[in-house]
């Protein structure tokens, strides 16, 4: 799992919005395929995942307080898709809150 720790409290709402707009763009831009991802706003996070080719979620973005709980499925980690969708969530994480505004970033077992 990644953390990333902001200086500003994180809206779930808003960081849904973002994803929604940008992944499967980014995506499909970047891999060159038709690709697309099912983003859900879920109670306590927001998953990413594509339902008929993979199962259960393949990202899931916590939201507490001012962190950033990045949760990666542990399938298909060698799969060539999923390390371009990750790649895409880093890119626009770092961004979303503004790297000035990221605290620091850890990486959990």
């Amino acid at each position: 799992m990644k953390i990333i720790n902001t200086s500003t409290p994180i809206d779930k709402h808003e960081l849904w919005q973002l994803l929604q707009k940008k992944v499967n763009p980014l995506f499909r831009k970047q891999r060159q395929q038709d690709l697309a991802f099912e983003i859900t706003k879920k109670p306590d996070a927001v998953e990413i995942a594509k339902p008929g080719l993979y199962e259960g979620y393949l990202f899931k973005l916590k939201i507490k307080g001012n962190d950033i709980e990045i949760s990666k499925t542990e399938h298909y980690t060698d799969d060539v898709n999923i390390l371009t969708l990750e790649e895409i969530i880093n890119d626009l994480l770092l961004d979303y809150p503004g790297r000035e505004n990221i605290d620091l970033i850890t990486e959990e077992s």
